[in-house]
């Protein structure tokens, strides 16, 4: 049996969806990284970073199909920048490498595993991808050593809990009210074996 990457006028639904729920939730992430940031300076973005992962986790979860991670990334990086971010359209560069962070762990399973640890290692790949991305972006190269692992390993433990285990939970929040029903997610659930 062959597997079809073609995506059905329902998953491209269901990316639309998410990607405009989670530019919203990630326009008031910028309050709490602000606030955040105000109390408790420099390392602050990579505590929080990971929760601006969770759309393409959530849709990959989902959809489990090459492009979900990205598609979705971008698609709320998008909707972000209509709603007023002031990012603007750097946005969209940031949300395609973010969301190509977690589509290469995707890859490495040939987007057939779907369970915690690889969504928390997701997570960890979005992180690294975004690292690197900020770190030719801002200049990182003239951070202190020590203060650079301190922001990577932060970084890569917002990305596994906020990105990756909060991405899960919401999955699997969603898949019991049974609006995934019909989706790639219900039919690995209803054909694992028992």
């Amino acid at each position: 049996m062959t597997e079809s990457h073609a995506w059905t006028l329902r998953e491209i639904l269901i990316a639309a969806v998410l990607g405009a729920v989670f530019a919203v939730l990630y326009l008031g992430w910028v309050q709490v990284w602000l606030v955040a940031q105000a109390a408790f300076g420099t390392v602050t973005m990579d505590v929080v970073m990971g929760f601006w992962f969770i759309a393409s986790i959530v849709a990959a979860a989902i959809i489990r199909k090459p492009g979900a991670a990205i598609v979705t990334e971008v698609l709320a990086a998008a909707i972000e920048i209509l709603l007023g971010s002031p990012a603007g359209i750097m946005l969209l560069v940031a949300a395609a490498i973010q969301g190509a962070g977690a589509e290469a762990v995707f890859a490495a399973t040939r987007w057939r595993n779907y369970s915690l640890p690889v969504l928390m290692l997701a997570g960890i790949g979005s992180a690294i991808f975004s690292f690197a991305y900020t770190w030719v972006l801002f200049g990182y190269g003239a951070l202190a050593p020590g203060l650079l692992i301190a922001m990577f390993v932060l970084r890569c433990l917002s990305g596994a809990l906020l990105g990756g285990l909060a991405g899960h939970l919401i999955t699997e929040a969603l898949y019991k009210t049974g609006v995934l029903s019909g989706l790639a997610i219900d039919h690995a659930r209803r054909s694992a074996p028992v």
